[in-house]
């Protein structure tokens, strides 16, 4: 999912600054290049399920970060693919929130 295709208006519109997208915390590109990946090889490029996901995440919970609305859409649309089932999404979950508190600085 390249960044260009991206809302840049309204409720599924990521944070940016000067045009650039704004990542607060590794997670959170993480999450996006994962959910670029998924979109691409799983819907041929195509954004429109992930966008559906995401702008019904932020409206069930409009107070919620954007990210962590992102990442709730992205679960939900690996769930309704079949691409994973929910205990393996929470074991990498773990996973990676084991391996950032082993390497605070991003370090590997």
């Amino acid at each position: 999912m390249n960044a260009d295709l991206l809302d840049v208006q309204g409720v599924a519109a990521p944070p940016r600054r000067n045009g650039e997208l704004i990542f607060e915390a590794p997670w959170q590109s993480r999450v996006f290049g994962l959910c670029a990946a998924i979109v691409e090889t799983c819907f041929d490029g195509d954004r429109e399920p992930f966008r559906r996901q995401l702008i019904a995440a932020i409206s069930a919970e409009p107070e919620r970060p954007y990210w962590d609305s992102w990442t709730v859409a992205l679960q939900q649309l690996v769930l309704d693919i079949g691409l994973l089932d929910e205990i393996s999404i929470e074991q990498r979950i773990t996973s990676s929130e084991n391996h950032d508190a082993e390497n605070p600085r991003g370090r590997h």
